[in-house]
């Protein structure tokens, strides 16, 4: 089913990623082979969204019965450590490809990130 104005959410503590095609060449621009790729363990990509991060649970509604009409307070996060426009290399096994819009991305937890290359601004003095 095909839906109007489409966007991805990210839920939790999982990075969207578009994966780096880059590497699919040598330094003299040969294509790799599948084979080669498939015995990588590590991937590189963009960070293209981030999801809220790790949910912190409220102790005053922890009891509450699921059909309480008491209002609950906006649940609160920990944010994440990537951020959009991050470079990140992560554990290829543990990344879910998906295909949206045409693109292929992935989505992968912030805990198989290993790291994250983040430009800063330079700063002139």
């Amino acid at each position: 089913m095909k839906m109007k104005n489409e966007k991805i959410i990210i839920v939790g503590d999982r990075v969207l990623i578009a994966p780096d095609t880059e590497k699919d060449r040598t330094e003299h621009g040969l294509y790799l082979p599948p084979t080669v790729k498939e015995k990588e363990k590590v991937q590189g990509g963009y960070v293209i969204k981030v999801g809220p991060g790790y949910a912190i649970p409220n102790p005053q509604y922890i009891d509450q019965e699921p059909w309480s009409t008491t209002p609950k307070e906006p649940v609160k996060y920990i944010p994440l450590q990537a951020e959009e426009g991050d470079y990140a290399l992560f554990l290829k096994d543990q990344a879910i490809e998906i295909e949206f819009e045409s693109k292929k991305y992935l989505i992968v937890p912030q805990s198989a990130i290993l790291i994250l290359l983040r430009k800063t601004p330079e700063l002139e003095f």
